[in-house]
């Protein structure tokens, strides 16, 4: 293929269509008016032919750039069709991440140190990384795409860029220089560019073949506290609640790192209206596309001002960002936590800002309510079944919170005391699933809406 430069432009084309039926595609609120290819790299020559491509979307008034792997070849396998773009210049095109023939070039490129044109291939420092392995894709994530090569190596590929060094990366590498025993190794990353500024598009761990996700394993014990409703959770052979208060001290031991790594600052009044402002601004923005929200909005907006009478010092520093039951792994020997890049519908303004870790406990708590109602999504109504799922909510919250209190130190505490502070945050976060859940996955509105209504009406 000699014009690689008339294949995108062709395929740029297709583009609006196709983007949205993608599950990591953070635009799909509303339609696609334009899209512009960025940049363009060859990764691998030949048939196949393999390019990276940076595109930025257009969305009425919002652009966002993301990433794309698009490969082309004179064959496409049966088993690729589902990646198909289009066929220009006669051949078939499709995105590439699922592609094994293809998707190890990128491991090669991390061994070699390679550069091409403006894309940089690096291992960390002292990281030992080999070559010659095919790439397979995780199909859980949502906002990113993940490759594991064998079970030695996973390359996350960061689909909606920002420009400079992701929190993921830089997080990351402050957690390992303080030999925190919660992360998988950092081994190396991928740097490209955008608006001239070096940009972090893909990072390489070592693969944990033996963890199993935190919400795997939250959903089985409520499922197996729902299939026995006479016994209480604590007898139920499936209870999470010890797993939880582990949880708990893992997350106040990264927090530990991470302020011993990047330091802390106390926030000032200004700081809290900024924290007001922030939380009322998304509660408007919300409340304009899904209108039901509305009849909370007094309880909440009072919730939220709230935050401006804490008394006593506000510890801010580097965070998570995105805390849920998602994002953690057991091991053998403990607790990992995964993505430090923070919320990825949030502006990277707000999530490489030092905030307060009990955004992260907020975080966890919502997503204990969202393991313990997930199995009555779509259900008849059944008041036992629900008076079960906030059982297990509430015992593994209280079990999180005693599990984080035991290692936050003198900086938290114990989460609970801040108990002002800790509601407007799990209720801000509650928002932001409203607007997600309105987005992505209507029926599932439901469970988000009814934990606002039970918080603002003093309720757990």
């Amino acid at each position: 293929m000699n014009d690689s430069a008339e294949l995108i432009e062709s395929l740029v084309r297709e583009l609006p269509r196709w983007l949205p039926t993608q599950r990591w595609f953070g635009g799909k609120d509303r339609p696609i008016t334009a899209v512009r290819a960025m940049s363009r790299t060859t990764l691998l020559e030949g048939d196949p032919l393999l390019l990276h491509l940076i595109v930025e979307v257009r969305q009425d008034d919002r652009t966002a750039p993301y990433q794309l792997l698009v490969a082309s070849r004179e064959q496409l396998p049966e088993y690729l069709g589902s990646s198909w773009l289009g066929t220009e210049q006669g051949r078939p095109c499709y995105e590439a991440s699922g592609d094994a023939d293809v998707t190890g070039r990128l491991l090669d490129l991390i061994a070699e140190g390679a550069q091409l044109g403006s894309l940089k291939f690096e291992h960390e420092p002292g990281a030992e990384v080999t070559g010659g392995l095919r790439g397979r894709p995780i199909t859980s994530e949502q906002s990113n795409t993940s490759l594991v090569y064998g079970s030695q190596y996973i390359l996350k590929l960061f689909r909606k860029l920002s420009p400079g060094e992701n929190p993921d990366v830089r997080l990351h590498r402050a957690l390992q220089e303080q030999g925190s025993e919660h992360i998988a190794p950092l081994l190396g990353s991928i740097t490209g560019e955008l608006d001239g500024e070096p940009t972090t598009v893909g990072m390489l761990q070592k693969f944990v073949t033996d963890a199993v996700d935190g919400w795997a394993m939250a959903t089985t014990s409520v499922r197996d506290l729902m299939a026995d409703p006479e016994l209480p959770p604590d007898q139920v052979g499936g209870d999470f609640a010890g797993e939880s208060q582990r949880l708990g001290q893992a997350v106040a031991t990264v927090h530990n790192d991470l302020r011993r790594a990047l330091g802390e600052q106390l926030a000032d009044a200004e700081e809290l209206d900024r924290t007001v402002k922030g939380m009322t601004d998304r509660l408007d923005a919300v409340i304009e596309v899904v209108p039901q929200l509305g009849e909370h909005a007094p309880a909440l907006r009072a919730a939220f001002e709230k935050v401006r009478e804490v008394e006593g010092p506000v510890p801010m520093q580097f965070i998570h960002g995105d805390l849920h039951l998602g994002q953690v792994l057991r091991t053998v020997t403990g607790w990992l936590l995964l993505d430090f890049e923070g919320e990825p519908a949030a502006p990277v303004r707000e999530r490489s800002a030092l905030r307060s870790p009990l955004r992260d406990v907020a975080g966890m708590l919502r997503s204990f309510d969202y393991a313990a109602h997930q199995m009555l999504v779509g259900q008849p109504d059944d008041p036992k079944l629900t008076e079960r799922a906030l059982e297990w909510a509430r015992r593994n919250r209280t079990s999180f919170c005693d599990g984080y209190a035991k290692n936050a130190g003198d900086s938290i505490g114990d989460p609970r005391s801040h108990a002002h502070l800790l509601r407007a945050l799990e209720l801000d976060k509650a928002v932001y699933e409203v607007a997600y859940e309105h987005a992505n996955r209507p029926e599932w509105l439901s469970v988000p809406l009814a934990s606002i209504a039970r918080m603002s009406s003093g309720g757990e």
